[in-house]
């Protein structure tokens, strides 16, 4: 019988092997935890002003998006096959955004598009999760702030200049 469970022991190790030292560990857990946390960061912004796809949502893509990158890449896959990886990636977040957006009508009875920025945003927090999982933290957090700025800076200027034309008697278009 102790041959079984020395057996069973060995075979439980072998299954959790894939990571072989603390250097493999160690750069696991900072692509994953960077991942995690930029997305968090974009989810978080887009909580703040009360769209559905959140912190756990924006996070669970860029954490999803950095394994699909990560796995292959220890595995040893060669560059093309990475290719086809990300490239379902980007199809597969192509179907979560569309789950995203709604046509609808406003009061004026036009056609209104609601979700095309949450959908985006996903889109690009797939792409910084994608970064983060290659070894790319440096790109992935300058696409973050970059993101950042886009979500809560462009808004600002949108609203101002609209301003600027309702001061100038031009009117505000819909």
């Amino acid at each position: 019988m102790d041959a079984w469970w020395h057996q069973v022991w060995l075979t439980l190790v072998a299954e959790f092997a894939d990571i072989e030292d603390a250097r493999q560990l160690t750069q696991v857990t900072v692509r994953l935890l960077m991942a995690g946390l930029l997305g968090a960061l974009l989810g978080f912004e887009r909580e703040l002003k009360g769209k559905a796809a959140g912190v756990r949502t924006h996070m669970l893509v860029a954490l999803g998006a950095a394994l699909f990158v990560l796995v292959p890449r220890m595995a040893g896959v060669d560059d093309a096959a990475l290719s086809r990886v990300v490239q379902g990636i980007v199809a597969g977040i192509g179907f979560l955004g569309a789950g995203t957006i709604l046509k609808g009508r406003n009061q004026e009875d036009v056609s209104h598009v609601k979700g095309l920025t949450t959908a985006a945003g996903l889109w690009m927090t797939a792409a910084i999760g994608v970064a983060a999982g290659m070894g790319r933290e440096a790109t992935a957090l300058i696409s973050t702030v970059l993101a950042l700025l886009v979500l809560g800076v462009m808004p600002w200027v949108v609203d101002r200049l609209e301003n600027d034309k309702d001061e100038n008697g031009e009117g505000r278009k819909h």
